[in-house]
């Protein structure tokens, strides 16, 4: 049996026992508290016992440094790569693969059937689960699980999450024989402290002995300044200085702007963090890495890495990215200045994290992170092995208070919500194997429809609250035991009676201004009045103390029952909130030809093998041969303005010709979108259909052998975001390549556009 060369903590050897017993495990622990080994010992123990094992990760980059280290541990002949662009030993006992990947398995699309797909394999580790929270993956997660075969042990790894028995208690229901291993301890501890830019010279404890806020921190003064005035002064620069003093690095800077990180690294690089012989050292594994990258040789950040910072975020080539881990892994970068996605799961454990602010921008303006958000990032503090403690600082900010800072510190995990949402490609999939019956079934198998009770808290609190108010008004104590009934009757009489006195006052003035004041009419409606008057007086409740509270809270009564009728409604809406969006779904593709009586068409199958955000508008475009007679840069340029989100700097970005065939193709490409804009408004779905030619001109020109380095230039974009573009058009143009609608043509066109698109450095990892 695998031996590790280290004391396991108790979690582990709980988790690697359920692994023994043949039991699914879903394992809950801090950021770098070892959760790794827990897959390493399921991986060794599928060697030995001459059977396979999927590592499903949430993201391509880790996907890839996964593949890395197991080749190394393993032998790169027992480990494969399975992601969007890649597949490399995919028949190997050892195959790691993006969790969409393995989505896509268990669907039966192009990929196989499941029987093939799943031969031998008696492990799946899901690495990162808690990305079930994630807006755009979750769904991913919740169906890998749902549709995983039973004979198969989960290894389930996440973050700590409030709700984590909730999750075990779902995946045992869907998948059976499942345990729970959680810990909150952390081999490293932390230790938080603050920086306020009252005392540049000093990083303050956070907390005092006794576990309150440190006094001496102070708030943030804040700053209305006027287009003349001078910018804020920024403090990174004394914080790095604070931390090389202390020896407090390596250390992770978090910022939510690329921009920011570039700026902060420029700041830092004269603080001569490095040693000569480091310097040295990072020299010769630049020059290195170039060799084979040659691509980076004119890299403008060459000279802030030998000067040991530098900077992490999506705008860069993902080739320098794993230059950077790299060094940073081998200690030499001393701070990496990084967006949050670095914390999502990328092996760089640090002495210190800084979390340069504690809210983040949105759409919506500023907001403070989530429990989870702060956890994950400070989490990276505190290599095991090497460090006694892990430190954390956090710099104030006009946007927040320190004693906001300290509450989020102190508060526990967030719970984890269910993203599952029913999408064409779901529906399709699950009718070519399922009666209409049969896949609602599955559907309410999902962690959202399981979790429903505490999505639907708030609404059930209300109607509680709302029946409560109804059952005390109906049950008034009345001091005679009259009913609400008899107070109803009471207020009628009363009511009727008020009414009549009024109008034989009216009527009894007018006559006396005539001289007849006992006019027949004024006499019957005195009469009336004092009948009413004696037959409201027999009542109880004209003597009642209570009466107007009684009368009041039944004025109130109608109010609650029409909102308690309000809330019933949703929460019928809300509990068939999945299967209401799956039959959405359904109803649309009826409407077009992609299903009939229930059965998925030829055109309905076809469209259930494309992976996209809104797979129909693909679908669509296919359909109506808008792709076909394209030449490749042609082609390409169509696909990219699809898969381009839209974004707020395009206006920044300057303008390049798009070629005239690319125009009347996104021209036409507008009537469809319009077309499923309006058929999706009528069955209330919201789904992205992109259309940003922004940087087609530019994939145009790559195809076209124009130097990449000219390409940048002329679009005036960060490397990475150009890549990462690059990369997801040539995803749709593979799928492509795959749909039986598709023409041989257009097949041909869209492999001749994949090789010209794939060369240094967009087929770089």
């Amino acid at each position: 049996m695998f031996k590790f060369d280290f004391e396991l903590d108790d979690f582990q050897k709980e988790a690697l026992d359920c692994i023994n017993a043949g039991k699914s495990v879903v394992v809950c622990a801090p950021t770098g508290a070892g959760k790794t080994c827990i897959a390493e010992f399921a991986i060794q123990k599928a060697l030995e016992d001459n059977v396979r094992l999927f590592y499903t990760t949430p993201l391509k980059a880790l996907s890839n440094q996964k593949f890395y280290d197991f080749g190394k541990r393993y032998g790169e002949g027992n480990v494969g790569l399975l992601t969007g662009d890649s597949s490399i030993n995919r028949d190997a006992p050892i195959v790691v693969m993006t969790t969409e990947v393995f989505r896509n398995m268990l669907y039966c699309t192009n990929f196989g059937s499941v029987k093939d797909n799943m031969n031998d394999v008696k492990y799946v580790v899901l690495d990162e689960v808690h990305y079930m929270n994630d807006e755009q993956r979750g769904t991913v997660w919740e169906e890998s699980i749902i549709y995983c075969p039973n004979n198969i042990q989960i290894i389930a790894l996440s973050a700590t999450v409030a709700n984590s028995q909730e999750l075990c208690d779902w995946i045992n229901t869907v998948h059976s024989g499942t345990e729970l291993v959680y810990t909150d301890f952390r081999p490293v501890p932390l230790r938080h402290f603050y920086f306020d830019s009252s005392r540049p010279y000093e990083i303050l404890p956070m907390f005092n002995k006794d576990g309150y806020l440190n006094k001496k921190i102070r708030p943030e003064k804040r700053e209305f300044r006027s287009s003349n005035k001078k910018k804020q002064k920024n403090y990174t620069r004394d914080v790095v200085s604070i931390l090389h003093e202390r020896d407090m690095l390596p250390a992770i800077f978090f910022t939510f702007s690329r921009k920011k990180c570039d700026e902060y690294m420029e700041k830092c690089s004269y603080l001569n963090l490095v040693t000569p012989d480091e310097q040295r050292k990072i020299k010769e594994i630049i020059d290195e890495y170039i060799k084979e990258n040659t691509f980076l040789e004119n890299n403008k950040h060459i000279d802030f890495l030998l000067q040991g910072v530098a900077s992490h975020h999506a705008g860069l080539l993902p080739a320098w990215k794993v230059l950077v881990e790299k060094l940073f892994q081998q200690g030499l970068i001393k701070v990496v200045f990084a967006t949050e996605t670095l914390a999502a799961g990328i092996n760089m454990p640090a002495r210190t994290t800084v979390i340069t602010s504690v809210s983040k921008r949105t759409d919506s303006g500023h907001r403070m992170l989530t429990a989870n958000e702060f956890l994950q990032m400070s989490g990276r503090a505190g290599r095991r092995g090497m460090d006694e403690v892990g430190y954390v600082v956090v710099m104030g900010t006009m946007y927040q208070s320190p004693e906001e800072v300290a509450a989020l510190v102190k508060s526990s995990s967030n719970p984890l919500e269910s993203k599952f949402s029913p999408g064409y490609s779901m529906v399709l999939n699950l009718l070519q194997n399922l009666e209409v019956e049969q896949a609602k079934e599955l559907i309410l198998k999902s962690f959202g429809y399981f979790s429903s009770s505490f999505r639907l808290k708030p609404l059930l609190a209300s109607k509680e609250e709302h029946e409560k108010n109804i059952s005390e008004i109906r049950n008034f104590r009345c001091p005679f035991n009259l009913t609400t009934n008899d107070l109803i009757v009471f207020n009628k009489v009363k009511e009727k009676y008020v009414a009549i006195r009024r109008l034989y006052k009216t009527l009894y003035k007018q006559a006396k201004q005539r001289r007849q004041k006992h006019s027949p009419e004024v006499e019957e409606y005195a009469l009336q009045s004092k009948n009413l008057y004696n037959e409201m007086k027999s009542y109880k409740c004209d003597l009642c103390k209570g009466y107007h509270k009684h009368y009041k809270m039944l004025a109130l009564l109608e109010r609650y029952e029409k909102r308690l009728k309000e809330i019933n409604k949703e929460l019928d809406k809300q509990k068939d909130y999945y299967w209401n969006l799956f039959i959405a779904h359904k109803n649309v593709l009826e409407r077009l030809g992609y299903i009939e009586n229930d059965v998925p068409t030829e055109l309905g199958i076809m469209c259930s093998t494309i992976r996209f955000e809104n797979e129909l508008y693909i679908s669509e475009i296919v359909k109506d041969q808008i792709l076909e007679g394209l030449q490749p840069s042609e082609l390409a340029s169509v696909i990219c303005a699809l898969v381009t989100e839209e974004q707020n700097n395009n206006a920044d970005m300057p303008s390049l010709p798009i070629s005239r065939n690319v125009r009347a193709a996104l021209n036409r490409i507008k009537d469809v979108r319009r077309r499923i804009f309006v058929l999706q408004r009528d069955y209330d779905i919201t789904k992205d259909m992109y259309l940003n030619s922004c940087y087609s001109p530019l994939i145009e020109l790559w195809i076209l052998e124009t130097p990449w380095e000219d390409v940048v230039a002329q679009g005036g974009v960060n490397e990475g975001d150009l890549v990462r573009t690059f990369k997801r058009t040539v995803d749709i143009l593979r799928q492509l390549t795959l749909l039986s609608a598709a023409s041989d043509e257009l097949k041909m066109t869209a492999k001749s556009a994949i090789k010209s698109i794939l060369k240094e450095p967009v087929d770089m990892d």
